[in-house]
């Protein structure tokens, strides 16, 4: 082999070597939103689902059709070990009819004296119920500011979809639990969602 061989031969190896890196390192930083969309899309690992006022109107007539019945909802409601706020359902459960709307509130309170923004991530368990459980409004599409002392009072709004009582994988489910964790904004996101 001769050495012109030889040196195309390693540039080929080298630049393949090369573009196999790039690649990996592209799918490292596409990996995040591409879980995440998957996520929102199946429901897996009890991530909800984000509905319009339309959806929930449709899936109140559906549920009427269907003769829904009831389920209680849990909520549940942390704060990051680095996060000084007080924060807490205002009930810990509800039974709620499936298919219509609901809207359950959370309280926050800043303990610390400074001004603090912060962010919620949740999910829902049993894991399998996250496709079904659907929120039209939430504090935790947007980040929250709170004053030193401020308390503010936060309202979800949601439903169950009615199709969960076709879904063989969720007979027998008497209840949904509604998770929250606040973060600091400044904080990286933990792993409790998707």
């Amino acid at each position: 082999m001769t050495s012109a061989t030889l040196q195309r031969r390693n540039m080929r190896v080298g630049m393949l070597s090369f573009l196999a890196a790039a690649g990996m390192v592209g799918l490292g930083y596409a990996a995040v939103p591409l879980y995440q969309l998957f996520c929102q899309v199946t429901g897996f690992g009890g991530t909800t689902q984000r509905a319009t006022e339309a959806e929930a109107d449709l899936a109140a007539r559906m549920a009427q059709s269907a003769g829904a019945r009831t389920i209680s909802v849990r909520f549940d409601a942390t704060t990051s070990h680095s996060m000084p706020w007080t924060f807490a359902p205002e009930k810990v459960t509800e039974t709620v009819q499936i298919g219509e709307r609901d809207m359950a509130f959370f309280v926050a309170r800043n303990d610390s004296a400074e001004p603090i923004t912060g962010t919620a991530t949740f999910n829902v368990e049993p894991e399998q119920t996250g496709k079904y459980f659907n929120k039209i409004q939430c504090f935790c599409f947007t980040e929250q500011t709170l004053q030193p002392g401020e308390e503010v009072r936060m309202p979800v709004l949601f439903f169950v979809d009615p199709a969960i009582m076709d879904d063989p994988n969720a007979q027998g489910v008497e209840q949904i639990t509604l998770s929250y964790t606040f973060h600091r904004k400044s904080e990286p996101a933990s792993a409790d969602t998707p």
